[in-house]
C-alpha cells in the first residue's frame, strides 16, 4: 500500500508497505482517506518535535472509512466513516484511572510515538473511532485539531464575561478560539501573522484583534480596563512568546500551554507569586471532546471549510509540503489525500 515516511527532518519519502495484519477483538482496518497537516507535523519536518524519533509515518488527524472490524466492535460497523482519536493509552497507569487517558504515563500517540496515518490503511483500536454519517470526510480529519482547542478550555474552566487571550492564530489557536467564543467571553487575539490574524477576525467575529508587531501588552492593557485578561492561552509553540505569556495574565488568572516546545520556559518567581496565577499544560484531548465536537459539527455550529486552504495527493506531498511552509503560502490547514 502507498505510504508517505519522513525519513528525517526535511526529508520525506513514497513508497510501499504492506498492509496490516487481521485484526482482532476490539480492533478495525479502516481506510485512510484524509490526513490534516498540523503543528506537530511541521515541528518533526524541521526536527523539532519533542517524543519523536525518525523514520516515522507521520499522520494523527485523519477521516477514514471502515473496511473490517473484530468482535467487540463497540457497535462500528464496516462502512462507517469515522474520525480517529490518535492517542493510545495503557488504560491501568494513574492518568487513565483518574479518567486522564490524554496523558497516559505509556502514552502512543499515532504518527508521533508510533507510526501514524499517511498511508492507505492502518489498524486501530475501534473504541478510538468516532463515527458520523452526516460528516464529510474533510470535516471528520478536522475534529483532533478541534478537540485540541476544546480540552484546553475546558482546563481553563472559562466563565461567561471574561477577557480571555489567545496569543497564536494557527490552527491549534483556531481551535481555542472556536471553543471560547462558544463560552460567551470577551475575546482577544494576537499574532505577528497579520493574515493569520484577520483570517481569525473574519472567521470568528472576535472582539480584539491585537497585533503581535506593534505593543500588545499596551493595547491589551488598554482593552481590559488595566486589568490583563483572567485567562491567556499561549497556542504558538514558540519558546519566547510562552515566556511572555506570563505578562498578559491578570493577578489571579489563568495561563495554559496548548504549544509544546523542547526548550526549558523560564519566570520570574516573584512576578509569577505576585499575581498568584495558576499554569495549565493542555496535552491532547479526551473521548469526550470528540463526542462534542461532531454533534456540533452535524448542527451546523462548527464550521471548518475555510480552514483548508491547501490539499494535495499523498504523491504531491513531497514537492508541495516545502512551499506550504513557506511565509507567504497563506496556509492555514493543509490536508493530503489517499
Amino acid at each position: 500500500m502507498k505510504t508517505v515516511v519522513l525519513e528525517k527532518p526535511y526529508q520525506f519519502s513514497v513508497g510501499d508497505t504492506a498492509e496490516p495484519s487481521t485484526v482482532g477483538a476490539g480492533e478495525a482496518l479502516v481506510r485512510v482517506h484524509q490526513v490534516g497537516i498540523c503543528g506537530t507535523d511541521i515541528h518533526a519536518y524541521r526536527g523539532r518535535q519533542p517524543f519523536f524519533s525518525y523514520p516515522r509515518i507521520i499522520g494523527h488527524e485523519l477521516g477514514v472509512e471502515v473496511l473490517v472490524v473484530g468482535p467487540n466492535n463497540h457497535g462500528i460497523q464496516a462502512g462507517d466513516r469515522c474520525s480517529v482519536e490518535p492517542y493510545l493509552n495503557c488504560g491501568h497507569c494513574i492518568a487513565c484511572r483518574h479518567g486522564k487517558g490524554n496523558c497516559c504515563t505509556n502514552l502512543q500517540v499515532l504518527g508521533v510515538h508510533i507510526d501514524g496515518g499517511m498511508r492507505e490503511i492502518i489498524k486501530v483500536p475501534v473504541n478510538k473511532l468516532h463515527r458520523s454519517s452526516a460528516l464529510s470526510l474533510d470535516q471528520l480529519a478536522m475534529v483532533e485539531t478541534l478537540a485540541i482547542g476544546s480540552h484546553a478550555v475546558d482546563r481553563s474552566m472559562l466563565s461567561a464575561g471574561e477577557y480571555v487571550l489567545v496569543i497564536g492564530a494557527g490552527p491549534i489557536g483556531l481551535s481555542v478560539i472556536q471553543f471560547a467564543k462558544l463560552m460567551g467571553v470577551k475575546l482577544i487575539v494576537t499574532d505577528v501573522n497579520e493574515q493569520r490574524l484577520n483570517f481569525a477576525a473574519r472567521q470568528f467575529g472576535i472582539d480584539y484583534a491585537v497585533s503581535g508587531n506593534d505593543q500588545p501588552l499596551e493595547r491589551i492593557t488598554e482593552i481590559t480596563g488595566g486589568d490583563l485578561p483572567t485567562s491567556v492561552f499561549d497556542a504558538t509553540g514558540n519558546v519566547e512568546s510562552m515566556k511572555n505569556a506570563f505578562q498578559y495574565v491578570a493577578h489571579g488568572g489563568r495561563l495554559t500551554f496548548v504549544g509544546l516546545v523542547q526548550e526549558d520556559i523560564t519566570f520570574n518567581d516573584s512576578f509569577f507569586h505576585r499575581r498568584e496565577m495558576t499554569v495549565y499544560a493542555s496535552r491532547n484531548a479526551l473521548p469526550g471532546n470528540f463526542t462534542r465536537i461532531i454533534s456540533l459539527m452535524e448542527q451546523g455550529q462548527v464550521n471548518t471549510a475555510p480552514w483548508i486552504t491547501h490539499r494535495t495527493s499523498y504523491a504531491g506531498l513531497i514537492e508541495s509540503f516545502p512551499h506550504w511552509l513557506e511565509p507567504g503560502s497563506g496556509m492555514i490547514k493543509g490536508v493530503v489525500e489517499f
